[in-house]
């Protein structure tokens, strides 16, 4: 699975780095970031993540 994230969308809500912090954290800049793509242990989550995102601005595709 490869996640990404437009940044520029971004309202800092901070849910997916709350729903998978293996793979989201939030930035110095008060935005999401993508800093590691999820392993198979932690596929599921990102994509929750993904899915629950309020802006739909996070991407996970197979």
């Amino acid at each position: 699975m490869k996640v990404t994230i437009d940044r520029s969308g971004c309202i800092g809500c901070g849910l997916c780095a709350e729903t998978c912090p293996e793979v989201f954290r939030m930035n110095e800049d008060g935005k999401a970031e993508v800093y590691a793509q999820p392993d198979k242990d932690c596929e599921n989550t990102a994509a929750e993540a993904a899915e629950n995102c309020p802006v739909a601005v996070i991407k996970a595709k197979e």
